[in-house]
């Protein structure tokens, strides 16, 4: 009997230990992003985790540790009096600084103005998502260009409003300081197909990049496909790879972060973020549909090997349907546009927009993660 409880205790031991294996080694270090449960890190957000502007709508955020130690918010605005659809028309990119990756945030200037309607990206800019990379930084954007007014409070209702809907393209900026001036490109990175059947026919945006082992560049992007309607056909992510952050891209055929569960739905993910860590590709998507998290968060984490065959992580839910506030305070919005922060390949906080009182306006705000 005593040799049964002797042999049971040590099954108890070694269960017990393997369930509570160290995620960091002894320098502090993340061992494995897969054995990471986000979602049962998250921390009500502070006040001064919130990064607003009373004058304009702010969207996206994404954060750089620069080469000074300082902190960088590449991110989006555009006038509050114009509505939450006027990203499209007068959306801009600005650039915002912190002593603190949390913030508080201070905006600095306007990185990618308005530069005229003869441009690919002359009428707005969006979508910033921004890597540092062998001493320069690199700041991958959506661009769209148009001609026809727009009415504001602007609307989807509008017919004109879908022509910079269906001009929107990827591009990419560089400078070696991000408070000093930036290359712009009078040519996309990355384009639509030619190809009026290809699922990337009609427009691209929402960009995220990372780099991997070998340098090779991989951006992950929206689609959308032509249906010979204004709206287009279903929305989806496509992947392209390079051996330059500048191009040229290779795009993969098929579509990424699919489901066999959601293939007719219009849309499965959206906002992807990527990052690479000890070989595998991650990435924090919003579930759109609830296929990766049962429908019980708004951003689900994944992983790939190769950037085109992806499967959600052993722990999927990152950030609840709703944020809390310090206060107790429930948002009425969800979490999109995240950007991680890490350290050591620790995550520390996920950046996202989020819309107040119905979207009446909106910030950035900094998730923190215990």
């Amino acid at each position: 009997m005593k040799q049964i409880v002797f042999i049971l205790g040590l099954w108890m031991l070694a269960t017990t230990t393997t369930a509570q294996q160290p995620l960091v080694d002894k320098k502090g270090r993340l061992i494995s992003m897969d054995e990471v449960d986000i979602s049962a890190m998250v921390k009500p957000i502070p006040d001064k985790n919130i990064f607003l502007d009373p004058l304009y709508n702010i969207w996206c955020g994404s954060v750089v540790k620069g080469k000074n130690c300082a902190f960088y918010m590449f991110y989006s605005r555009w006038p509050r009096s114009e509505s939450h659809y006027a990203w499209l028309p007068s959306s801009e990119i600005c650039l915002a600084k912190s002593a603190n990756p949390e913030g508080p945030y201070k905006h600095v200037k306007v990185l990618l103005p308005r530069r005229g309607a003869q441009y690919w990206d002359g009428i707005a800019t969006h979508n910033p998502a921004a890597i540092v990379y062998k001493g320069k930084y690199y700041l991958y954007y959506m661009g769209s260009t148009g001609t026809k007014e727009v009415k504001m409070p602007a609307s989807m209702k509008d017919p004109n409003w879908w022509e910079y809907r269906n001009n929107q393209r990827i591009g990419v900026a560089v400078a070696s300081n991000p408070e000093g001036e930036w290359k712009r490109f009078d040519k996309p990175v990355i384009n639509v197909n030619p190809d009026s059947t290809a699922y990337d026919a009609l427009l691209m945006s929402n960009p995220a990049i990372t780099v991997d082992e070998k340098g090779r560049a991989i951006l992950v992007y929206k689609q959308v496909a032509k249906n010979g309607t204004l709206r287009g056909g279903k929305v989806r992510f496509g992947v392209a790879f390079a051996n330059s952050l500048l191009g040229p891209y290779t795009k993969s055929p098929m579509p990424i972060f699919e489901s066999k569960e959601g293939e007719k739905s219009w849309m499965i993910a959206e906002d992807p973020f990527i990052w690479n860590y000890k070989g595998t590709i991650y990435a924090i998507v919003t579930d759109v549909v609830g296929l990766f998290t049962n429908k019980e968060a708004a951003l689900a984490l994944l992983k790939s090997k190769d950037g085109i065959n992806w499967e959600p992580t052993k722990y999927p839910k990152v950030v609840p349907l709703r944020l809390k506030f310090e206060g107790s305070i429930i948002s009425d919005d969800k979490l999109e546009r995240p950007c991680v922060y890490f350290e050591k390949g620790v995550p520390k906080y996920i950046f996202g927009a989020h819309g107040v009182n119905k979207r009446a306006y909106s910030v950035n705000v900094a998730v923190p993660l215990k």
